[in-house]
């Protein structure tokens, strides 16, 4: 697998100087560099984001802000991105890698519960002081994926996206018996949320730990 992973990155975007800074500076300094999107991912979300000419683009978890990189670059010209992080702790470096690839002035984050800034951008949207988005990015506590996509979809417009990481869950998913940690119960929940939900249409891709695309119907 991972012969086949370095193919398909040798044969997909490039990963540039920035994000390469990000993902050394998140080695360096964070236990959790896996999380990470990686430039695969990272490439797939860069074109969405320009399939979809997308203006408005939501991403719940920055972490070190290599994904929000790859979405502010897929962004239609006027276009802005707004993601949410609980880890303050990350800040710092999550703007100096904004700076170093020239899209700072295209993302706005908001750092707290992604849960309570959820329901003030639902306010706002119904009032219209904030437009639908385009495309929103999934990415954060796997125990609150359920509760994240029904917060979420009413905020993106009929015909956009919905992407949400991890949802293979290193394969957890197909355990026999299947696990009962949190996590692994609440990724299995949510999976079974979207493919039932007659709202949207969905597939999980088998990239890295599971994306699953969704499209929102109405």
């Amino acid at each position: 697998m991972d012969k086949i992973y370095k193919y398909i990155a040798g044969h997909s975007i490039p990963e540039s100087e920035d994000l390469l800074w990000i993902r050394r500076q998140t080695n360096l300094h964070t236990n959790h560099a896996r999380m990470l999107s990686g430039e695969v991912q990272g490439g797939l979300l860069t074109l969405l984001a320009r399939s979809l000419d997308a203006r408005n683009i939501l991403e719940l978890g920055t972490f070190t802000g290599y994904a929000s990189v790859c979405l502010a670059k897929g962004l239609a010209d006027g276009g802005h991105l707004d993601t949410l992080e609980i880890n303050d702790e990350l800040v710092g470096l999550i703007h100096e890698g904004w700076q170093r690839a020239g899209v700072e002035h295209l993302i706005s984050l908001f750092v707290g519960d992604a849960k309570q800034t959820l329901q003030t951008f639902a306010s706002e949207c119904e009032s219209g002081q904030r437009p639908l988005y385009d495309l929103a990015y999934i990415d954060a506590n796997k125990r609150e994926y359920c509760a994240y996509y029904e917060a979420v979809l009413p905020l993106v417009r009929q015909g956009g996206v919905i992407l949400a990481d991890n949802t293979l869950w290193d394969g957890k998913v197909v355990e026999d018996p299947l696990p009962t940690d949190a996590q692994s119960v609440e990724i299995l929940r949510f999976n079974d949320l979207v493919a039932a939900d007659p709202r949207v249409e969905a597939v999980i891709l088998p990239l890295r730990d599971g994306l699953t695309f969704i499209r929102k119907r109405v």
